[in-house]
């Protein structure tokens, strides 16, 4: 559930055509207010803007409804409208466009205009959780615009923040979590989500220049005590999601050495304890041998 039930209660968005639009829009707008959201399926901020306004028009609770309207399909209404870049959004009311906006502009911007024509807004949903529902439906551009926005906000969402260098480390795109880390304050670095986040970047970087799995085992079976070989088999086997692997490999070099590269394997061991969540199968069991190599 994206929204909270309120929202999930609002009417589905209408797409219209030239032949409808006037019993969709026009006759509509006599008893609320109509956007009309004016996209193409080639633009790519139409579908950035599509999941922030369709959320802002569902927490309206029902002051605003929403029609979409491809003018790939049906050019004539927006031609008629002086419409020459999208996303174009009109507003409509009593059978007139009242006002409008174009480009994919930031959520706050798009609440304070419909703000201006019913009121205030108050979003009750989650909107963590709405973009967790875009991840999971495969929007990735929809979810990075959402979490992009509450990451970006004064302050910064934190919990948004993390979510968003996720996103961008699972799609390899180091830079642009770089980026997005480097833009956070320290009060925001602190949040525990956000410090994992934080060494998983860290962990994907390291592993972008590694070889491949198979030539690190032929390394490491061609010389049992290469333990750079274990170190970078360790990276590169969490860079695939195998955790329990990749802390056996460290764990091989705190067992045989644990003073090798500066107490290296396990500062990297920890590292992974970081990124990884705490209750992790694999961080669980690797706290649990570690302590043993340690204390016993």
């Amino acid at each position: 559930m994206v929204e909270t039930a309120r929202m999930a209660a609002a009417p589905t968005t209408i797409e219209t055509t030239t032949e409808r639009f006037r019993a969709d829009v026009l006759d509509a707008s006599m008893r609320q207010i109509v956007l009309v959201d004016f996209w193409a399926p080639w633009c790519g901020p139409c579908r950035q803007l599509a999941p922030v306004i369709e959320r802002l028009v569902a927490a309206a609770g029902g002051k605003i409804s929403l029609v979409k309207m491809n003018i790939d399909a049906d050019p004539l209404i927006a031609d008629q409208l002086g419409i020459k870049s999208i996303p174009a959004v009109v507003a409509f009311q009593r059978g007139r466009p009242v006002d409008g906006f174009v480009g994919a502009l930031p959520e706050s911007q798009i609440k304070g205009f419909l703000e201006r024509l019913v009121g205030p807004i108050e979003i009750e949903g989650d909107a963590l959780e709405a973009a967790q529902a875009l991840i999971a439906d495969g929007d990735l551009t929809g979810a990075e615009s959402l979490l992009g926005e509450l990451a970006g906000g004064e302050p910064p969402n934190a919990k948004a923040a993390a979510a968003l260098l996720r996103l961008y480390i699972d799609s390899a795109r180091f830079d642009d979590a770089r980026a997005v880390l480097d833009s956070l304050p320290d009060s925001a670095r602190r949040d525990n989500d956000v410090a994992a986040a934080a060494a998983a970047l860290q962990n994907a970087e390291q592993a972008q220049d590694l070889g491949e799995i198979d030539d690190l085992r032929h390394r490491i079976n061609s010389d049992p005590n290469d333990f750079q070989a274990y170190f970078d088999l360790a990276l590169a086997l969490n860079a695939k999601g195998l955790r329990e692997e990749a802390a056996n490999a460290l764990l091989e070099i705190i067992q045989r050495d644990r003073s090798w590269n500066d107490d290296g394997a396990r500062k990297q061991l920890i590292q992974f304890f970081e990124a990884w969540d705490p209750m992790d199968k694999a961080a669980v069991t690797a706290r649990r041998r570690l302590s043993a190599l340690l204390y016993s």
